[in-house]
């Protein structure tokens, strides 16, 4: 379960952006995760839990962003969202693309702190 990697480290990002802003509490984490990152929400959930307890943000609410995945055609140069997670093939013109732009990401994109 991976997620309690991810939990772990976004709760380590958001204490050390808690002390640089001199807040006391961490109320809210908002993470940005992309849709092919692998990351079971549920399993996300239980594992922020776990990892908050016993530190400033136990009890922070966690709010899950989700970031389709997105390739880019070289070919006809549009952006799509593929059909396989495996395959970016392009609807427009039917080439292959091994672009990924977005999809992937796992990004701590907010926080709520009390001071």
């Amino acid at each position: 379960m991976h997620e309690t990697g991810i939990a772990e480290a976004g709760i380590r990002a958001a204490l050390t952006e808690m002390e640089r802003h001199g807040a006391s509490r961490i109320l809210s984490v908002t993470l940005r995760i992309g849709a092919l990152a692998a990351v079971d929400p549920e399993a996300m959930r239980f594992a922020f839990e776990v990892a908050c307890g016993g530190t400033p943000a136990e009890g922070a609410g966690l709010e899950i962003e989700n970031v389709p995945a997105e390739a880019w055609c070289r070919y006809c140069g549009i952006a799509f969202t593929p059909e396989s997670v495996s395959f970016f093939k392009c609807p427009q013109c039917g080439e292959y693309s091994g672009e990924l732009r977005r999809g992937r990401e796992i990004e701590l994109a907010r926080l709520e702190m009390d001071s």
